[in-house]
């Protein structure tokens, strides 16, 4: 293979995952736990964008239940946000395994 063909791939390559990485920051990725009692609202970006806890679901005398359901909403949508990203880029990456994604 010509050696100036792969550097324009790569580069063409390079391209397409920074403009795949904006797009895959501006999304939005909602995760419910409980039954609707807790929700958790995560950017493409690895951050939560909000968080939004339904008063039945809290209850004085069970605060570690509210506790779990919060970190099962909010692994929930990070989860959901690192598949999508890693699905999107190995699209534009050709199944190729590169560090750092």
């Amino acid at each position: 293979m010509n050696m100036m063909k792969l550097m324009k791939q790569a580069a063409a390559m390079q391209q397409n995952m920074q403009k795949l990485q904006e797009e895959l920051a501006s999304r939005e990725y909602t995760f419910t736990a409980g039954g609707g009692a807790v929700t958790a609202v995560a950017g493409g970006d690895m951050t939560i964008k909000r968080l939004e806890i339904s008063p039945a679901a809290v209850d004085p005398s069970d605060v570690e239940l509210l506790q779990d359901l919060i970190l099962s909403a909010v692994n929930g949508a990070l989860g959901t946000a690192r598949e999508t990203a890693a699905a999107e880029m190995s699209k534009v990456t050709g199944g190729l395994s590169l560090p750092g994604l």
